[in-house]
């Protein structure tokens, strides 16, 4: 594994890296990363998450987190946009990726989401170790044989990147939209007024760089989960 350079438009600030929260549904699986963490990367204070709804619970409450351990396979949603839905609630947290799934196109999408770095599930210790120093450096950590030019040939990353854009209420109400809700429907879903679902729609289209609710819903489509995945 190699930390990726600043050349790649990586660079973030210097971090403190001491509380964890790691959001994976496998007991077994949070216990042993949890004592990796302790024994490579210094970690004082882990927490553990089994769905996103819980871990978004907990950030919520304003529970101080330095960085949220993912994994992508979560009971509750379809990969990416769990860590889309992590990065609007806290976009100031870094997310580092654990998947059991590492293609170029599903790395590339995961960064193009806002992901502060990379590490497949069967990695070892000395690749943590090394993921955290990155991040602890400000620099994103990535596989040693992701290439990025692969990933960025794929559409799906493109659309993930228009995604992230979205604040949290943004993405809620495409998903709402995705489900085939008109506005009024929507407005009292989640108890707004009907304007203020329609300045939400707007703004939503401008990020996303369309001009109508069914290409924001191929757009949010094309950064589903399985259009990265490598069955996708």
């Amino acid at each position: 594994m190699q930390p990726m350079g600043d050349d790649a438009g990586t660079r973030r600030l210097p971090r403190n890296l001491q509380r964890a929260l790691i959001v994976d549904d496998h007991p077994l699986f949070c216990d042993a990363l949890a004592l990796t963490l302790r024994a490579v990367a210094g970690i004082g204070a882990i927490e553990t998450a089994g769905s996103l709804a819980a871990a978004l619970e907990r950030l919520a409450r304003g529970q101080a987190v330095d960085v949220v351990v993912l994994d992508l396979d979560l009971p509750d949603v379809d990969g990416l946009d769990g860590l889309l839905r992590l990065r609007a609630e806290a976009p100031e947290t870094p997310v580092l990726v654990v998947s059991s799934m590492s293609g170029d196109a599903l790395i590339g999408a995961a960064l193009a989401a806002g992901a502060a770095g990379f590490v497949p599930k069967h990695s070892g210790r000395e690749s943590f170790r090394a993921a955290f120093e990155a991040l602890r450096a400000g620099r994103a950590h990535l596989p040693g044989d992701y290439c990025a030019e692969e990933a960025a040939a794929r559409p799906a990353s493109a659309a993930v990147a228009r995604m992230a854009q979205l604040t949290r209420q943004q993405a809620r109400i495409l998903e709402l939209i995705c489900q085939g809700m008109l506005n009024k429907q929507i407005a009292y879903e989640l108890s707004i007024a009907e304007t203020t679902v329609k300045a939400h729609v707007t703004a939503i289209m401008r990020k996303l760089g369309v001009q109508s609710r069914t290409q924001a819903v191929l757009i949010a489509q094309q950064a589903r989960f399985s259009a990265v995945t490598p069955e996708g």
